[in-house]
């Protein structure tokens, strides 16, 4: 049985001599002795694929995949499934808030039911100050409010998955990859087990701006319950509309002498127009960018160079 350990790079050279070390723990009280280590350049301003390929003297089965420009997380993560080879894989972030030895339980869980495709992990709590726990909160409840497809709350990137379920998520055509939610998506056999996160050394690389990106992206890639609640909203607004105009139209009939005014609730009532046209039209747009995206059929990411441990 081979495994896959697939991690992308971005400012990762200062965690990955730890990460290389816990990994080979783990491997090792799982009497694992076939295994491979694909990571994925996305772009990283740092020295962490020249530290790999001279950590390659002293542990051979590590693959670099050095995409051309920073792609993104999702798309780095597609890349490095797309090359894995194993029989299982783990998908693990290499910053150590979570210690690549889950790999022991996701086995463990695995081997005990041989039915299960899939093993991830999530937070029963999450950590992190006000910002990080509250918005973690709620992207995943307005995601689930909106989409058919419920992800667990407070789901992590580490999953242990096997060779079936990797080959058809990879096969996805999406252009627009939320994985959390593909990986929902695509069903088979799953179990979510509570892993507890470390505090990162250093900054996340996630900024406010990434995560609102993420949130949009993740909820327009799965729904188009956005694009209902603006029809529905409309209808109300247009219905709303009529009656008062029937009841000015009354008024004046009853009233002919009456001058009709009310300028501040005119006022009132085009800038609350004008705002959900304009908030129409961006929701729209979104949906359309996406189309534009999935048309054109630009891969995902490109590939400036493959440093293979069985090519060398």
């Amino acid at each position: 049985m081979k495994i896959s350990i697939v991690s992308t790079l971005y400012k990762s050279e200062k965690y990955l001599d730890e990460f290389l070390s816990e990994c080979l723990s783990a491997l090792t009280s799982i009497d694992c002795n076939d295994f491979e280590f694909v990571f994925v350049n996305d772009g990283s301003p740092d020295n962490s694929v020249v530290f790999l390929l001279e950590k390659r003297k002293t542990i051979k089965p590590i693959t670099i995949i050095d995409l051309s420009r920073n792609f993104g997380h999702h798309y780095a993560i597609q890349a490095g499934l797309l090359y894995a080879k194993g029989d299982f894989v783990l998908l693990i972030d290499n910053d150590l808030e979570t210690s690549p030895k889950v790999l022991i339980d996701f086995y463990n869980q695995i081997k005990s039911n041989p039915n299960l495709d899939m093993v991830f992990g999530y937070q029963e709590k999450r950590k992190g100050g006000f910002i990080e726990k509250n918005f973690g909160n709620l992207f995943y409840k307005v995601f689930n409010l909106f989409s058919e497809i419920k992800i667990p709350e407070n789901i992590l990137t580490e999953r242990l998955m096997s060779k079936k379920y990797v080959q058809e998520l990879a096969a996805l055509p999406d252009k627009n990859i939320f994985f959390a939610g593909l990986m929902q998506w695509v069903g088979f056999n799953q179990l979510g087990i509570p892993i507890k996160k470390q505090n990162r050394k250093g900054g996340s690389t996630y900024t406010f701006r990434k995560r609102i990106n993420l949130m949009i992206n993740a909820i327009t890639s799965f729904t188009a319950y956005p694009l209902k609640i603006l029809f529905n909203l409309g209808i109300l607004i247009s219905m709303g509309s009529v009656v008062a105009s029937l009841v000015l139209i009354a008024r004046k009939i009853i009233q002919p002498e009456r001058i009709l005014s009310g300028y501040t609730s005119l006022t009132v009532v085009i800038l609350l127009s004008t705002g959900l046209i304009l908030t129409a039209i961006g929701v729209l747009g979104i949906y359309l960018e996406k189309i534009f995206n999935q048309v054109k059929n630009r891969p995902t990411f490109i590939i400036k160079k493959i440093h293979d441990y069985e090519q060398n």
